[in-house]
């Protein structure tokens, strides 16, 4: 186990005692565990339970375009499969679901940005077959990264390895066409963790590099900016997961200004996109907030 991956586990050890206290933020509602049980208890008696587990069985496909002046002329026109927070383990059905979403579709790098399993603690091993499902679907010729959520252990990125992941732990990795290169880096959760380190993933990657950062949460948006990052790709929020007319998502989970929290936002000279997810997490049940995968097509503005 590498420097990086024992950090982590020593945190992951640490929360076992101070659970509410750590990572950004002080108080995390998706940790306190009688929420979801009043909530789903709502919905069950009230007779939504069942249109919000079909909600959540029914993920579409997003489909965007981010235009930059200065990606490589050989990376125009790449296309990215971006999964995030797809709690495989927490939904029957759902695995089939995504798989006949992204089963036809054409792309050419596939990121995930955390929380592949339902629970926050207990025993990870009910998540690989359903991860393994999925995988088996994706066709990323150049490759499929992913980094950890808050709801993920350690130990599971050894496992998404033997699946054909390559794992980002406050590294980064370096995407070749033709002479011409991106780099994608991957943090640890900054949400939960607290045990995200952007300048150890940018260690090595050239200043003038053109970096895709993937986080699980849009937590570190300034500090990304400061590092000269292009494109940030992140979940967590679930985009509130269940929402109201005109009012929204009442909750989102995360330490940053709401506009960042759901959808596609800009920072300073930062594009980004905080996906909805393609699970759901507490209660499985989605409302007026589809599940998505997002397929994002890179253009390079005024090309030579």
């Amino acid at each position: 186990m590498t420097d990086l991956r024992k950090k982590r586990r020593s945190i992951e050890l640490s929360h076992l005692e101070a659970w509410l206290h750590q990572g950004r933020g002080s108080f995390h509602f998706e940790n306190v565990e009688w929420i979801p049980v009043v909530v789903r208890n709502v919905l069950r008696f009230s007779g939504l339970l069942e249109r919000g587990e079909r909600n959540a069985r029914s993920p579409v496909l997003k489909r965007l375009t981010f235009s930059f002046p200065d990606l490589p002329p050989a990376f125009d026109g790449m296309r990215l499969l971006h999964l995030s927070d797809i709690h495989a383990d927490g939904l029957h059905g759902l695995p089939e679901a995504i798989v006949s979403l992204i089963a036809d579709l054409e792309y050419d790098v596939c990121v995930l940005t955390g929380d592949y399993r339902f629970e926050i603690h207990g025993p990870c091993h009910n998540v690989y077959h359903h991860m393994s499902t999925i995988l088996a679907a994706v066709r990323a010729p150049l490759g499929v990264y992913g980094i950890l959520g808050n709801h993920d252990f350690i130990e599971q990125a050894a496992e998404l390895e033997r699946m054909g992941v390559r794992m980002l732990i406050n590294e980064s990795a370096e995407i070749r066409r033709q002479d011409q290169s991106l780099w994608l880096a991957g943090l640890d959760d900054p949400h939960y963790y607290g045990c995200d380190d952007l300048p150890g993933a940018l260690r090595g990657v050239p200043p003038d590099a053109f970096k895709i950062l993937l986080v699980h949460t849009p937590e570190i948006i300034p500090e990304a900016a400061a590092a000269g990052i292009s494109l940030y790709l992140c979940g967590h929020t679930h985009g509130g997961q269940i929402c109201f007319p005109l009012i929204g998502p009442v909750l989102l989970n995360a330490s940053c200004a709401r506009r960042y929290a759901r959808g596609r936002w800009s920072y300073g000279r930062v594009q980004g996109y905080t996906s909805n997810g393609i699970g759901s997490s507490g209660v499985p049940v989605r409302f007026l907030c589809p599940p998505e995968a997002v397929l994002i097509e890179l253009k390079r503005e005024n090309p030579e």
